[in-house]
C-alpha cells in the first residue's frame, strides 16, 4: 500500500494545530465526516476507503524531512518538537466499509485531542471522498452490466496515482478485475489485460501480430480487432488464429471491440464467430463506456460478454469529486454547530448514532434516523426542517450503523480484504429497493432526527443567530 507521512495535509491544518498547542493543548474534539449530495444524481452512495484510513492513521508520523521543511514556514520550535513525536491517539466510530450510505448524516465520527483530529482531516477527506465516489460509480456500472464481467482499464487516464485507489474502489463497487498491476497485487484483485493498437501496428500485417501474441500468451488471449477494419480484417484474422489455436489444444478467450457502433459490431461479430464454431469466444467491448452506454447496449441486446471501462470510471465522470466534509460537532463535551443561510448546510451537533430502519421483509425501509449517542431508545423520527413531518418508529426493527473501529489510535476491527468488502457491498445493495437504484429520478432516502437531537440543534441555532 502507498505510504503517507503526516505532512500529507493542508498547511492550515498545521497552523491551526499550532494555535491549539499554545492555547488549548488538552482539549478534546469530535468531528463528523459526511457528504451533502449523492454523486451522479443517484439515489445512494457506497462507502469506501475505511481500511486504508485505519492503516494510514496507525502509521501516520512526521518524518525528519517533514520537520525540516516546516522549520522554513515559521512554525515554532516547541510545536515542531511535538510534531516529531506525533501519533494519532484518537477513536473512530464508523459505518462498515462497503455499506450503502446517504447524505447529511454521519458516516464516520472522530474523537480525540483537537490537534490530532485537526491534522488528520485532509488525508481522511482525500481518501474517503475519492474512493467513495469511485465505488459508487462502479456500483452504478455494475447495476447496468448485470452479471457480465467488468474490467477496470482506467489507470492510464486516471489522475496520476489516484488510479491506484480507484482500482480498489472499483472492485468494492463490483468490478471483476483490473489492468492495474500494482493495485491488483496489493489488493488481491484479479489482473486482466489485452493488447494495444500499437502492438498490431508494429507488425507488417495484422495476422502475424495475432499469431505471435497467441503463441506467446495462449491462455487468456484476447485479440483487438479494430485497428484497421473490424469485420473485414480484424475479425477474419482473429478467426484464423482461433482455428490455429484449437489445433494446438488452446482456445482463444475473446476478441475486443474498441471503436465504432458497438451494438452493431457485437452482433455481427457474434454471428461470424458462431458460424465458424467459435461460440466459446467472448466479445469484449471498450471505448468511453459508462453506466448509460452499457445500459443502452444491453437494451439493444448487444451480445457483449465483457466490458472494459476506463476514463469514466476512474475519474468519477461527470462529478469528479464527492462533496464530503469534516465538521466539528462537539468540543470539550459541549455541542457545537456550523450555521449557514442554506439550511441543508447547518451541521448536526454533539456525538451521534445512526440507525437504519428495516421493514417486515428485511429490506431497508428508506429511512435512517440520527440521534444523540447518549439516547437509549428513539421512538420517533422527525423531519430535519419541517415540524409537520414525522415517522413513528415503534413498528420497525433497526440497525446501529456507527461502530467503533479504532480506539487510542489502534484499530479494533479485523482487517478485511477487498473481496470481502465487495461482497458486503453487494449484500447491502440487495437490501435497497430498486426505486433508489434507478438512474432517472431515484427515490430520496429519508434522513430524520431524534427529538433530542433536533431540540439540541434548534437551541444552538437560536443561540448563535444575530
Amino acid at each position: 500500500m502507498l505510504d503517507f507521512s503526516a505532512s500529507y495535509t493542508d498547511l492550515y491544518q498545521l497552523t491551526m494545530a499550532q494555535v491549539y498547542f499554545k492555547t488549548k493543548p488538552k482539549s478534546v474534539a469530535v468531528f463528523d465526516y459526511y457528504f451533502r449530495n449523492n454523486p451522479f444524481n443517484g439515489g445512494y452512495t457506497i462507502f469506501a476507503g475505511l481500511e486504508n484510513i485505519l492503516h494510514i492513521l496507525e502509521n501516520l508520523r512526521f518524518t525528519k524531512e517533514d520537520i525540516s521543511f516546516l522549520k522554513m514556514h515559521d512554525f515554532e520550535a516547541d510545536f515542531l518538537e511535538y510534531l516529531t513525536d506525533f501519533k494519532f491517539n484518537g477513536s473512530i466510530f464508523s459505518v462498515k466499509e462497503g455499506d450503502v450510505v446517504f447524505p447529511n448524516r454521519p458516516i464516520l465520527q472522530v474523537t480525540g485531542n483537537i490537534m490530532e483530529v485537526q491534522i488528520i482531516e485532509t488525508v481522511l477527506l482525500n481518501i474517503l471522498n475519492f474512493q467513495t465516489l469511485i465505488a459508487t460509480k462502479a456500483s452504478r456500472i455494475r447495476h447496468s452490466a448485470g452479471a457480465r464481467i467488468l474490467i477496470d482499464m482506467g489507470l492510464r487516464r486516471a489522475h496520476a496515482t489516484g488510479g491506484y485507489f480507484a482500482t480498489r474502489a472499483a472492485a468494492i463497487g463490483g468490478f471483476s478485475s483490473s489492468s492495474n498491476v500494482i493495485a491488483a497485487r496489493d489488493f488481491d484483485i484479479a489482473a486482466s489485460g489485452t493488447m494495444a493498437h500499437s502492438f498490431i501496428q508494429s507488425y507488417t500485417n495484422e495476422l502475424q501480430a495475432f499469431r505471435d501474441f497467441a503463441k506467446t500468451r495462449p491462455k487468456n488471449c484476447v485479440l483487438l480487432v479494430d485497428t484497421y477494419n473490424t469485420l473485414k480484417s480484424g475479425l477474419p484474422n482473429a478467426i484464423t488464429v482461433a482455428k490455429e489455436m484449437e489445433k494446438r489444444g488452446d482456445k482463444l478467450l475473446g476478441v475486443r471491440l474498441d471503436s465504432g457502433d458497438l451494438a452493431y459490431l457485437a452482433k455481427a461479430t457474434r454471428k461470424l464467430l458462431d458460424a465458424e464454431g467459435l461460440a466459446y469466444v467472448k466479445i469484449v467491448a471498450s471505448n468511453q463506456l459508462n453506466e448509460y452506454v452499457i445500459k443502452s447496449l444491453n437494451e439493444q441486446n448487444a451480445p457483449i460478454d465483457i466490458f472494459g471501462v476506463g476514463t469514466n470510471l476512474v475519474t468519477g465522470k461527470p462529478d469528479a469529486a464527492l462533496d464530503g466534509v469534516y465538521k466539528l460537532s462537539e468540543y470539550n463535551g459541549k455541542a457545537r454547530i456550523k450555521l449557514s443561510e442554506n439550511i441543508i448546510k447547518i451541521s448536526l451537533p454533539s456525538k451521534k448514532q445512526v440507525y437504519r430502519m428495516i421493514d417486515d421483509h428485511g429490506m431497508f425501509y428508506g429511512a435512517d434516523v440520527v440521534g444523540l449517542a447518549s439516547e437509549e431508545t428513539i421512538s420517533q423520527m422527525l423531519h430535519p426542517f419541517d415540524s409537520n413531518k414525522s415517522l413513528d418508529l415503534q413498528n420497525f426493527t433497526h440497525e446501529v450503523l456507527l461502530k467503533e473501529v479504532m480506539t487510542n489510535g489502534n484499530r479494533t476491527i479485523e482487517k478485511q480484504t477487498v473481496a470481502e468488502i465487495a461482497k458486503y457491498a453487494q449484500t447491502r445493495l440487495s437490501l435497497l429497493p430498486e426505486e433508489y437504484k434507478r438512474f432517472q429520478n431515484p427515490h430520496i432516502y429519508k434522513i430524520g432526527l431524534s427529538e433530542k437531537l433536533k431540540n439540541t440543534r434548534d437551541r444552538l441555532v437560536t443561540e448563535h443567530k444575530f
